[in-house]
């Protein structure tokens, strides 16, 4: 078997054409480039604890725990009440729930272990929007891809910057990406990932770099925005604070932030991520070769258009001038929209576009069962009622703090929290009324527990298998979630410990 499978890679490395392979073999010779790769069809001999789960597997691993914590950790809630059309906790309302007595019995343990698998479809259920978004987006992009129109824009721009100035254009393009960020928000931006993976395959790197660049960058942005609405904005009117003031230190941190980004994936990510042969995602001819048609200026001005019209609606919904809500369900009908006039453009079929969604589709559909999984997480908490419980006993871990470490304390918590309330503006609507109190118990200024609050919630939104957005991205960036964590984590870290030091900065010079 051994020599057999020496002799099978050295026909796929060498054979000419796929019919080749498959009349010797009688079957299709799987495409070393791909995600089911030989390396991993080979049994791994590594020890148990150094092995990487796949996504799948870790999130289902995550379930279970949320699952033994929800029979462990006691029902607990807060009173609610209704400021603003919004429902936010009562202070000081915290109460545990009554437990079921006749939980104990058989017939209850084998219906709440049924109840983890319940979860699984009702997770699906429950994040359609983001299932929706991904498949639709990895239509849309299929049909990019399929008129060349993208391909030929990255190649024509990055032909002319020049690949010895690849690190300047990696630069360039996080910052680029956080200003998205920091300006459109975080699931509205979707549309841009696939753009930085062909700018990331264009300088002969793999995948991964154009999700760091692109997924990295709008995250930081959003997470640290000084104009975040969800965050900022919902905590500084809990807080009486004028909206988004505060804003100066929000930017600097938020440029270093990015600076760390950029530092990392050039001198980390991308000499380790050099792609070894073209993939789907890779430029298809030599860089001199490329420049733009009259045709691919009409299908990237669609393009640019649609993104226009996103950027624009989100600002005028959250300004109430739109008059409508505008998130997941009316950028997935953008898409649309994009995907049918590009298609005219090009003269494209029906049926040949309804064939090429399908593909872009059927690519994604991992990354999108992988959303719905992590979706059955906050189902099996939900029910459990026991995400209040866990805030409340968080919240009480403050009381052991030194006051020069409270607002530090505070983001590590509001990360943790995060991986139960993945929702900014809902977690804002529910820990602020609680945080706003102890800063001024404890002589810290609203703005430091606001943006010690900020910090918490939108650094770990890039890392925690509950963020819908995240895995979304992951999805059309074909960019497994193991993978992903492993590669931006130490991001994290730097992020989170220069926050720290801005927090502790912003304390004791009471900035407010």
């Amino acid at each position: 078997m051994k020599y057999l499978f020496l002799i099978e890679l050295i026909i796929h490395k060498f054979a000419k054409n796929a019919d080749i392979k498959n009349k010797m073999w009688g079957t299709i010779v799987p495409d070393i480039n791909e995600d089911k790769s030989y390396s991993s069809q080979i049994k791994d001999k590594r020890a148990w604890y150094l092995r990487m789960p796949d996504p799948m597997v870790l999130i289902f691993y995550i379930l279970l725990v949320a699952s033994a914590l929800s029979w462990i950790v006691p029902k607990g809630a807060y009173d609610l009440e209704k400021v603003d059309g919004r429902q936010r906790v009562v202070a000081g309302s915290f109460h545990y729930l009554a437990e079921d007595t006749s939980s104990n019995t058989l017939a209850s343990v084998v219906n709440n272990v049924f109840d983890i698998f319940v979860a699984i479809p009702q997770g699906l259920i429950q994040s359609a929007q983001y299932l929706f978004i991904v498949f639709i987006a990895g239509g849309l992009f299929n049909i990019l891809y399929r008129t060349n129109a993208l391909e030929n824009f990255v190649g024509t721009s990055v032909k002319r910057i020049g690949l010895k100035r690849g690190n300047l254009l990696i630069w360039l393009s996080t910052y680029l990406y956080g200003v998205f960020g920091i300006a459109v928000g975080f699931e509205n931006n979707i549309a841009l990932v696939p753009v930085a993976l062909l700018v990331s395959s264009a300088l002969g790197y793999k995948n991964l770099v154009g999700a760091c660049i692109a997924i990295g960058g709008i995250g930081i942005g959003f997470a640290l925005s000084p104009i975040n609405p969800y965050t900022v904005g919902v905590s500084q009117s809990i807080a009486g604070l004028p909206i988004f003031s505060g804003a100066l230190l929000r930017c600097i941190l938020t440029f270093l932030s990015l600076s760390l980004l950029a530092w990392y994936i050039t001198k980390f990510v991308a000499p380790k991520a050099k792609a070894e042969e073209s993939t789907s995602d890779q430029l298809s001819k030599q860089l001199s070769d490329y420049r733009m048609n009259s045709r691919d200026v009409c299908v990237m001005l669609v393009f640019l258009a649609g993104i226009v019209v996103i950027a624009g609606c989100s600002y005028l919904a959250g300004t109430g001038v739109l008059g409508r809500s505008w998130y997941i369900k009316e950028i997935t009908a953008v898409f649309i929209v994009m995907s049918i006039v590009i298609a005219a453009i090009c003269r494209i079929g029906a049926n040949q576009y309804v064939k090429h969604m399908i593909d872009g589709a059927s690519k994604v559909t991992a990354g999108a069962l992988v959303i719905g999984l992590a979706a059955s997480i906050k189902v099996v908490l939900e029910d459990g009622q026991i995400i209040y419980t866990i805030v409340h006993t968080l919240n009480l871990l403050i009381d052991f703090m030194p006051d020069a470490l409270i607002a530090v304390t505070i983001s590590v918590i509001q990360g943790i929290i995060n991986l139960f309330i993945p929702s900014g503006s809902g977690q804002a609507l529910v820990t602020m009324p609680i945080l706003i109190p102890l800063a001024d118990l404890v002589g810290i200024s609203r703005q430091v527990m606001i943006l010690a609050f900020q910090v918490g919630d939108g650094i770990t939104n890039l890392i925690i298998p509950t963020s819908g957005g995240t895995l979304a991205m992951l999805a059309l960036a074909r960019v497994g979630f193991s993978e992903w964590v492993k590669t931006i984590f130490p991001v994290i870290i730097m992020v989170y410990v220069l926050s720290w030091i801005f927090l502790v900065f912003a304390q004791y010079t009471n900035w407010s």
